[in-house]
């Protein structure tokens, strides 16, 4: 049985747990090299156990630029290309109008929407024509939900990024695209309350 992604080079963020850590179990067992991200050494280091030898996981934060350049100089030392990125690292907390706070807003947009842009931008130099971008977004981009507001605003940015990127990769032949998935009951959904 032919494998989809034989001899492809993969990098899903926030790889670590849930949606992501299911993403890159996937791409290892469709052939593929996969290079996971997180911010938390331990849940790194159990979700490489679970991928097998076909993996390395690098720690960081998407939103801080200097451990994505990390990211990117481990992956063009080791592989020396990236054939699909998965932007999946996302995070949100519920905080309804009225109670929204500038760090809640900071700290939301900079994970879920300037790390994801950064992520896209400095992958580029090492994604050959015929490469993939998948962005996750959420249905929440289209669907009101309540208390998650400035989170919803970000995957709606996040759908934004996938059309324009669109036309700004078409000549390179490099495809975009956005997930939506609704609601996962995953280890982050249970941070914030929505599970319960």
């Amino acid at each position: 049985m032919s494998q989809k992604l034989s001899n492809k080079i993969a990098l899903v963020t926030g790889g670590s747990s849930g949606i992501g850590l299911a993403t890159a179990k996937r791409f290892v067992s469709e052939g593929a090299y996969v290079f996971i991200t997180g911010r938390r050494q331990t849940e790194l280091d159990a979700a490489l156990k679970g991928l097998g030898g076909n993996a390395t996981a690098v720690r960081g934060d998407v939103a801080n630029l200097a451990d994505l350049d990390r990211l990117f100089d481990t992956i063009e030392q080791q592989k020396g290309r990236l054939d699909v990125l998965f932007a999946n690292a996302g995070s949100g907390t519920l905080a309804p109008l009225g109670q929204i706070t500038e760090e809640h807003f900071d700290n939301t947009f900079n994970l879920n929407v300037r790390g994801l842009l950064f992520t896209v931008q400095k992958a580029l130099p090492l994604m050959p024509p015929g490469s993939a971008i998948i962005l996750n977004a959420s249905t929440t981009s289209v669907k009101g939900t309540p208390a998650f507001s400035v989170y919803s605003a970000t995957k709606a940015a996040v759908r934004s990024f996938a059309r324009n990127w669109t036309l700004d990769l078409k000549e390179r032949k490099i495809r975009v695209n956005a997930v939506s998935p609704g609601v996962e009951p995953t280890p982050g959904y249970d941070l914030i309350g929505l599970t319960k």
